[in-house]
């Protein structure tokens, strides 16, 4: 039985999922929070403020030439006439993985990172370890996430910053010519839009 000088994060369960049902539980019962508003929030940084909007710029990119000389030339513009603009996206550019060059990202100050685009930045993205290790050891980086390129693909570390935020626009799959938007859409994970991981084969 809890006694009234327990702290009030001792009663919590130790699971984190359980934990915020019952902390938005408590919150909701004080009146402090909507459900339906965090259920908007959640919505909103799941399927308009997240990686589908980046997916979508990729799958774009990979089926119209035109909008992909466009998007390399001026990304900012591109993204902000398709609705991805607001804080945390209003200076982009497009970094596209060739056979020749890998691109990834990071930002090695704080956690600067395209909202409109890919959403919240994950956890690692914003970890001490990443940010250091990405500028100097960037192969090893990657082998850690399951990614192994060839010797002679160059690596290149984009540092993302308050003034610019990168897409990385990943190689697009063999076998997907033909493939519709939102099919291809399906093949790009985030992870493959910061450059730590490859795009889903189909």
């Amino acid at each position: 039985m809890p006694h009234d000088h327990d702290e009030p994060h001792s009663l919590l369960p130790s699971d984190p999922a359980l934990r915020v049902k019952a902390l938005e539980t408590l919150l909701t019962r004080k009146g402090l929070i909507d459900p339906a508003a965090v259920d908007e929030i959640i919505d909103t940084y799941e399927n308009r403020i997240g990686p589908r909007n980046g997916a979508r710029v990729v799958a774009r990119a990979w089926r119209d030439p035109g909008f992909h000389a466009a998007l390399m030339a001026d990304a900012t513009a591109v993204v902000a006439e398709m609705g991805f603009y607001g804080r945390q996206g209003e200076h982009m550019m497009a970094v596209e993985n060739t056979a020749q060059q890998h691109n990834m990202v990071v930002c090695t100050l704080c956690s600067c990172y395209p909202w409109p685009l890919l959403g919240i930045p994950p956890g690692w993205y914003k970890s001490d370890a990443y940010r250091a290790r990405v500028v100097r050891e960037p192969r090893k980086v990657l082998a850690e996430f399951g990614v192994e390129l060839p010797p002679e693909t160059a690596v290149r570390v984009w540092d993302s910053t308050a003034e610019m935020r990168y897409l990385v626009i990943p190689r697009r799959p063999e076998g997907t010519e033909g493939m519709e938007e939102e099919a291809l859409m399906a093949l790009v994970s985030r992870d493959s839009m910061i450059g730590t991981g490859l795009a889903r084969q189909p």
